[in-house]
């Protein structure tokens, strides 16, 4: 049973049914031509930052911390920690302290070691809550106090790279993203992350790849493109429109952890993701109603989704979840051609 492997045996037992790597590949360093996993509220845990990079993403992020939730208890760690079977991970922070980004950045370079890739701070959340703080994209109108988070977190952890994720712009029309990355650059950031949407538009309307393209003209440091990258074939032609050494991407991997290879799973591989993914929540300890998620998004697509998807909504564990699965294979092998 699942309960009584480790992560890195599940994937060894499960991942290669899938098209997907039994182990993950240490992450060497570089970004160029690098197809990366984004940091995603809800979502990044780490049984889906094992699958994004068991489908080939050279290196996935946290989901977004909150360096309050760091320095004021110690349920936020669970957000950082990486499981044993990841060999590093990129630590998204976000906030508006600059003292509370320089104890964060201590503490998780201490707490990680060597498995930390890299510090992201995160300008680009547009979510109300987070920016009614001063967080997140609203720290696009504030490029100075930006700055000095930026230059908190390099003095809180010598050594470690740190990047920023931003916006086009805060509000429409005005984008300020290639002046903003110039003074990010200014304060020390390794690299940059750039949606290609204003935080106003939220995730609706079409990213612009000019705005990432405007970003890589003004800086000499790396540019990661993001926004609207949800296939394989879309990575490759931000990397090429754009001129950015990375490309960064989010909903695109929503069960599809091949995005990253390019392989073009068939429905029995996507049904044996399903089930390594799942076995991943079950062993990572977290929430297996994440799955329930999991199922509407693998599963899209098939003969009878959506009774795939109401028959998952109704599950609680991981044997559940699984016999959905069996189901959904039994089914399969029903239907022609």
């Amino acid at each position: 049973m699942s309960e009584a492997m480790t992560a890195a045996e599940v994937l060894a037992s499960h991942a290669p049914a899938a098209g997907l790597a039994p182990a993950p590949s240490p992450w060497d360093g570089e970004l160029a031509g690098r197809l990366l996993m984004a940091p995603m509220a809800g979502v990044s845990d780490a049984a889906y930052r094992l699958m994004a990079r068991a489908g080939g993403a050279a290196l996935a992020y946290s989901e977004m911390v909150s360096c309050a939730g760091l320095h004021y208890g110690e349920k936020s760690w669970e957000l950082v920690d990486p499981d044993p079977a990841e060999p590093e991970v990129a630590v998204q922070l976000f906030g508006s302290r600059p003292e509370l980004f320089r104890e964060s950045a201590e503490r998780v370079a201490a707490r990680l070691g060597e498995r930390l890739a890299l510090i992201d701070v995160n300008m680009a959340c547009p979510v109300p809550k987070v920016t009614k703080k001063g967080e997140g994209s609203a720290l696009l109108e504030d490029p100075g106090l930006a700055a000095r988070i930026v230059r908190a977190c390099r003095e809180g952890a010598p050594g470690v790279r740190v990047t920023v994720k931003i916006r086009r712009g805060r509000y429409a029309g005005q984008e300020v993203a290639p002046e903003f990355a110039r003074a990010m650059e200014a304060a020390g950031a390794a690299a940059v992350a750039v949606h290609g949407r204003f935080a106003t538009q939220m995730y609706h309307g079409e990213a612009d790849w000019g705005a990432v393209r405007r970003v890589v003209d003004a800086v000499g440091i790396p540019v990661i493109a993001s926004g609207d990258i949800l296939s394989h074939d879309a990575a490759l032609r931000a990397l090429a429109e754009t001129g950015a050494t990375a490309v960064m991407v989010a909903r695109g991997t929503y069960g599809n952890p091949w995005v990253f290879s390019g392989h073009e799973p068939s429905a029995a591989e996507k049904v044996a993701a399903f089930e390594c993914h799942v076995r991943l929540l079950e062993v990572t300890g977290a929430h297996l109603k994440r799955a329930r998620s999991l199922a509407g998004w693998y599963f899209k697509g098939m003969p009878d989704a959506a009774r795939w998807r109401s028959a998952a909504m109704g599950c609680v564990t991981a044997e559940e979840f699984l016999a959905v699965a069996a189901d959904v294979r039994a089914h399969l092998t029903k239907v022609p051609g």
